[in-house]
């Protein structure tokens, strides 16, 4: 007080120190550092000085980085210099909050057991052989480093695989994920990117803004408690751009081996290692994906399932599942497989298995219904009949031999991002000047292909018998059905040339046989790409016959044994081979 006075001369400085030396006098919980200029009582103080203490426990004991380390002593000096009523002091505390609670330390030595992983895989999901051969390569690299190495995996020889997995919806991508951390006795984690159009949910917001955060990479990790788990990034395909940023090219770092050790998230500003990270990306199509960051994954198709496996993955896994989802004993819900063929045939058409086990559901359901009213005393496994009983009446049919009836009707094949699909390329003319029209949302690649088609068609004119007059004097209408749905491509030229050497001819097309290819201006018949996913289409749609281009033969190699047995395969040069094909009866319709 005596040197204050000293001080400053002023009576109203010396009356505002007196005044708080009686406050001091009177209360004595206050500390009289309060006098000195601090504003922290007796209790106050210790406790803000015992949280400062545990920060540096927590600090020790996070084994971070030297770079990580260093940051979260220098901002906790800061700390210490400002009161807590600073808006700063909570920005710190939440930061060093992040920074102790993620995983720095060492990765324990992962204990490797290759028949235990082929058991794990086997139980979760039927076939997906190539992928789960994959994982086991992955895993038995890992075991014979460890078994011949020093015993501790390098930095490099831990470095994650990144896998993508490309398939329709319901194949059992996402639930592939789980599996594969469970037979590598690894935690698992997933993000979704559907829709993601913020860099910042990737890399994080730097902490001068208000309610900033780490990205979800980093939360993912904390959540998780790792250094090295299964990280799944889903729908990989569906990531958008606006003026916020482009999440794809976010990821690029974080899916790079070279880089991602020392990705750097705006939030924490120091660098992080997420090399021994396992990333797993899914999409449905691989063409979405920008060629940079589909450059730095492995791919690996999951495509769709045949009839015979669909009954194989419900028996095994879907049948039991809704058993247990809907209360029911195992005697109490039984379906055969002929039951299973009607679900999959008359109320599904789907390359994945999510609608089917949607529909066993529904006979779950009704059969609890049934027993829960006292109706059903007895069980009766259910065949064909008594799936239709339950389910009503048919979803789809077999509309191949009804479409083609009609000349200018061809069953062409497509791919999009729910599998392999078929659809009807359907022709008609009547007066007027020679105009072509298409309708059916048709892309441009897909209308050059109709005008390339008209063309070829018209200088065949004479080795097809048809006259020049009459595409003078005839208009042309090429539709694809199902409007409402974009379509886009060149593998539809093939039928679409058969389409309209239909409709001049007036021949009717073998409603047995499917078809797909790019043609050029010559006649030439060009590969083109989803083979095996349109091949499988035309399997569930029960075509008996598919002409393909022939330079797509070695495609072939990728189908079941048992489509490749059941369906005919013809290989084509040009299209003059399609037109020998696809017009078995040479008489012109009635």
């Amino acid at each position: 007080f005596v040197q204050l006075q000293s001080v400053h001369a002023s009576g109203e400085v010396h009356n505002v120190v007196k005044s708080k030396i009686q406050r001091r006098t009177l209360n004595p919980e206050w500390d009289q550092e309060f006098v000195l200029g601090t504003k922290h009582p007796i209790g106050e103080t210790d406790q803000i000085e015992a949280e400062f203490e545990e920060y540096r426990q927590k600090i020790a004991a996070a084994s971070m980085t030297e770079e990580a380390q260093k940051e979260a002593l220098r901002e906790l000096s800061r700390m210490e210099k400002m009161p807590p009523q600073a808006a700063e002091y909570s920005v710190i505390k939440t930061y060093l909050d992040w920074l102790t609670e993620l995983p720095w330390g060492d990765i324990e030595e992962e204990s490797i057991d290759i028949p235990l992983a082929r058991q794990v895989l086997d139980e979760d999901h039927y076939d997906l052989q190539e992928v789960k051969d994959r994982i086991l390569e992955f895993l038995a690299v890992r075991k014979l480093a460890l078994e011949r190495g020093s015993g501790a995996l390098s930095p490099e020889e831990r470095r994650g695989a990144i896998l993508c997995f490309v398939g329709p919806p319901g194949v059992g991508k996402t639930s592939l994920g789980r599996s594969i951390a469970r037979a590598m006795g690894r935690e698992f984690t997933r993000m979704s990117l559907g829709g993601m159009r913020d860099e910042a949910e990737i890399r994080g917001h730097r902490r001068t803004y208000i309610g900033a955060m780490p990205g979800r990479i980093i939360q993912a990790l904390r959540r998780v408690g790792t250094r090295h788990p299964v990280f799944m990034l889903d729908e990989v395909d569906k990531i958008g751009a606006d003026w916020r940023g482009d999440p794809s090219s976010a990821l690029l770092e974080v899916l790079d081996p070279e880089q991602n050790s020392s990705f750097r998230d705006h939030y924490l500003d120091v660098d992080y290692d997420l090399s021994q990270v396992m990333f797993i990306a899914t999409a449905n199509l691989l063409e979405p994906i920008p060629p940079a960051l589909r450059d730095r994954m492995e791919t690996l198709y999951l495509d769709g399932y045949v009839e015979y496996e669909k009954i194989q993955i419900a028996q095994q896994y879907l049948v039991p599942r809704q058993r247990r989802v809907n209360s029911l004993e195992e005697a109490e819900l039984t379906i055969e497989d002929q039951g299973l063929k009607t679900i999959i045939r008359d109320y599904t058409r789907e390359a994945g298995v999510r609608q089917l086990e949607r529909e066993i559901g529904r006979v779950a359901r009704k059969i609890a219904t049934r027993i829960a009213s006292g109706e059903l005393e007895e069980h009766i496994a259910l065949d064909e009949e008594g799936v239709r009983d339950l389910l009503g009446k048919p979803r789809f049919f077999f509309e191949a031999g009804e479409r083609t009836e009609t000349p200018g009707v061809v069953t062409g094949l497509s791919v999009n991002q729910t599998g392999g699909d078929v659809l009807f390329i359907e022709s008609t003319r009547m007066g007027g000047s020679g105009q072509l029209k298409l309708t059916g949302q048709l892309g441009d690649v897909m209308r050059e292909s109709a005008n390339l088609a008209l063309s070829f068609v018209r200088a065949r004119a004479d080795k097809l018998g048809l006259s020049d007059e009459l595409f003078e004097k005839t208009d042309v209408h090429v539709h694809v059905p199902a409007g409402s749905i974009p379509k886009d491509g060149p593998s539809a030229g093939v039928a679409i040339v058969t389409s309209l050497v239909s409709l001049f001819t007036h021949t009717c097309v073998d409603p047995d046989v499917a078809m797909t290819g790019e043609i050029t201006l010559r006649g030439r018949v060009l590969p083109v790409g989803g083979i095996k996913q349109k091949v499988l289409a035309a399997h569930r749609f029960g075509l008996k016959s598919v002409i393909l281009p022939h330079r797509n033969e070695a495609d072939l190699d990728d189908l079941p044994d048992e489509v490749r047995q059941e369906m005919e395969f013809v290989l084509v040069k040009t299209t003059d081979e399609v037109l020998e094909n696809a017009f078995p009866r040479l008489e012109p319709a009635v």
